[in-house]
């Protein structure tokens, strides 16, 4: 049975990338079998896991339009037990190209249904809007994980994206779910962090993650090698982090 989650917030800059690399590799290494799939035309995802997204023949832009299979655009074993459906910046043009088309919403979900069951967890980077591409994610998914930065403007946003989750659970997607709220850039040295943390607990009846992950410069560092934190430095906090995070996500599954 396999769990499908979007990691999801319109506003840009809150780890929704990292989070995304860094959970998906952390699951991998657990031995989970992960399919990541790449819905933000910047690609970033896509070069976090050392693919060169400007040479690639087959990516979710073509598999959206139609113009090839998914195994066709499938990039298998990227690391140990993560595949990759990569992205680059020709997917900024999908939403131009999928007007009129009938039920494009579902295009995804109807593609990834071939392959789900290979996978115990399908991990979709959405981009930081919400378009037509994160609609396609969210029908694809189980549930949305949402990354916030412990920042003051954190709730800001946040009430938006929540009213879009429910607005496709009612016309789009019965089963789709808030997975939980995770804290990004963390730092527990400054007032500002704890107070975001307490307001959003105090405003959000929805699940929290008990990990939150940290302001690390190793996390910072570790996509410009191609590779996630937890290859690229182990023992750092940012890859602690994150296998403790991949923990907390597995543990609600079972």
């Amino acid at each position: 049975m396999s769990k499908a989650i979007a990691v999801a917030n319109q506003k840009g800059g809150v780890g929704k990338t990292t989070t995304t690399i860094n959970l998906s590799a952390s699951l991998a290494a657990k031995g989970k079998k992960v399919l990541v799939i790449d819905m933000d035309p910047q690609g970033n995802t896509t070069s976090g896991f050392g693919i060169e997204k400007n040479e690639l023949e087959n990516t979710v832009y073509e598999l959206v339009l139609g113009e090839c299979s998914i195994r066709e655009c499938l990039i298998e074993n990227a690391i140990e037990n993560l595949s990759v459906i990569p992205s680059n910046i020709n997917l900024a043009a999908a939403e131009i190209e999928l007007i009129g088309v009938e039920k494009k919403e579902y295009i995804l979900k109807n593609e990834v249904d071939w392959v789900k069951d290979q996978y115990d967890f399908i991990i979709i980077d959405c981009p930081p809007s919400l378009s037509m591409l994160t609609i396609n994610a969210m029908t694809t998914a189980d549930s949305v994980l949402v990354p916030i930065q412990c920042e003051y403007y954190a709730l800001e946003g946040l009430s938006q994206l929540i009213h879009t989750v429910n607005l496709v659970r009612e016309r789009l997607n019965p089963r789709l779910d808030i997975e939980g709220i995770l804290f990004t850039m963390y730092d527990s040295r400054t007032n500002l962090s704890n107070q975001v943390v307490e307001n959003v607990k105090n405003h959000l009846e929805h699940r929290i993650y008990q990990t939150m992950i940290p302001r690390n410069i190793r996390l910072a560092e570790a996509p410009s090698y191609g590779i996630p934190i937890n290859l690229y430095d182990p023992k750092s906090t940012g890859a602690e982090s994150y296998m403790a995070l991949a923990e907390e996500v597995i543990g609600r599954e079972e």
